[in-house]
């Protein structure tokens, strides 16, 4: 075989067998295939598509390039969720608790953030004494005792897909449907789950800026999954604003644990409720979303969720005071409001702007060498559709220094009040094929 011939093949458009893919992806993994035929390659299946089984071929072949998690161990049905990215998305550390205290476990392999905020882990280390350096067989007690249990990412899990992503971003071919969503799912699968559920956001602050696109992505990620043996839907979500209220690590975490509580933002409730209700009936601890919501619910009425939030926290090293008197997490210097120039209707907050602002007060990473500070960010006091009056407070920077000149231009420049204006749609459609 070579990998001229396969070049050749793609670029006129024919499909690959199983067989080509898996040899093509082994032989890049291992050197044997030089950058330059594999950038032809990826740029060939950028003009001329994947069909689905080679979708799923190629998703398959980068799972067995590396080490997959085995979580046969643990009882009951393992449900993944997967975001594909945003401003403010705390999903993940309000869901995680909330699902594990209905009885679904939740094994969550997280890694740290590149960009706007930290990742996952970056945020659960706002917590004094917090930690993911577990073993896997402290990892498989945990989850098995309480239900959760947090671990840094693999270091060889699908080096083909770090290899080949790696490529894409200096060759103009990242934004492939096909290359896209078996870089996605290569990593859930490797994961260990039994069922995915994908969170596919649209607009200005998501990777995916039309919904077209947005659901191009998902029913490709979706079959993916179902073919290769896991149970996967996917729901498109609103990212045209930041969600929630918060963006920066221990906002965002103090906004997570509000929410547990019953008294977090609407739209991050709303959108927590809506991709718990599917991992519960995943998880087959419910039969229909309305009898998973109600469970979820009652969790929180109960005070279960907060609960088991703390019990994570304690488990891995965490002071559990925090969930109880939040002023213990990292504190920024300086708290600046953003009074409204204008009177009238909050009409666009550029959802990925705010997340550079957020990232210029050193709440992200531009670089995977950067510190970031747990304290800083933003913390909404308006959202799209909300009025405003002129001076109203739109919102409050968390700051260690005085000098935001910077900070307040880009959210001057990137939030606009007129007239007239309304909410936008937070789910746009569920899909299960």
């Amino acid at each position: 075989m070579r990998m001229v011939d396969l070049i050749d093949k793609k670029r006129d458009g024919k499909a690959l067998t199983t067989e080509e893919i898996n040899w093509m992806v082994e032989h890049y993994t291992n050197g044997d295939i030089p950058d330059y035929q594999m950038s032809s390659l990826a740029m060939a299946i950028y003009f001329q598509d994947m069909n689905d089984e080679e979708r799923a071929a190629l998703t398959m072949a980068m799972v067995h390039s590396g080490d997959m998690i085995d979580l046969s161990k643990i009882e009951g049905i393992k449900v993944d969720k997967h975001s594909t990215g945003g401003v403010g998305d705390t999903t993940t550390l309000v869901l995680a608790p909330l699902v594990a205290a209905v009885g679904v476990p939740v094994a969550k392999m997280s890694g740290r953030g590149l960009g706007h905020t930290g990742g996952t882990i970056d945020k659960l280390e706002a917590v004094d004494g917090f930690h993911v350096e577990i073993s896997e067989d402290e990892f498989i007690r945990l989850v098995n005792e309480d239900k959760l249990a947090v671990i840094g990412q693999s270091g060889n899990l699908t080096p083909a897909d770090k290899k080949i992503y790696a490529l894409r971003d200096v060759t103009g071919t990242v934004n492939s449907i096909p290359l896209i969503a078996s870089s996605i799912m290569s990593k859930k699968i490797a994961a260990g789950a039994d069922a995915i559920v994908l969170d596919v956001k649209t607009g200005n602050g998501a990777f995916m800026k039309t919904l077209d696109d947005a659901k191009a992505l998902a029913h490709a990620m979706v079959k993916i999954g179902n073919d290769v043996g896991r149970q996967t839907m996917a729901i498109i979500s609103d990212m045209s604003q930041p969600l929630g209220n918060a963006i920066g690590n221990a906002l965002e975490l103090k906004e997570a644990i509000d929410t547990l509580r019953g008294e977090g933002p609407e739209d991050l409730t709303e959108l927590v409720m809506t991709l718990g209700s599917q991992m519960v009936v995943l998880g087959g601890k419910a039969e229909t979303l309305d009898e998973a919501r109600t469970l979820l619910q009652e969790a929180i009425d109960s005070g279960a969720a907060l609960d088991k939030f703390r019990t994570f926290l304690g488990n891995q090293g965490g002071n559990t005071e925090v969930v109880d008197h939040p002023e213990l997490l990292p504190q920024a210097k300086y708290q600046i409001d953003i009074p409204a120039k204008s009177s009238g209707v909050v009409t666009e907050i550029v959802a990925n702007e705010m997340g550079i602002a957020s990232m210029m007060l050193g709440a992200g990473r531009q670089t995977k060498e950067d510190e970031i500070d747990l304290a800083v960010g933003l913390v909404l006091h308006k959202k799209v559709g909300d009025k405003v009056e002129e001076g109203e407070s739109l919102m409050t920077v968390y700051s260690n220094t005085e000098s935001i000149d910077d900070v307040k231009a880009k959210i001057y420049d990137n939030i606009t009040i007129a007239q007239t204006g309304e909410a936008p749609t937070l789910i746009h459609t569920v899909i299960t094929e």
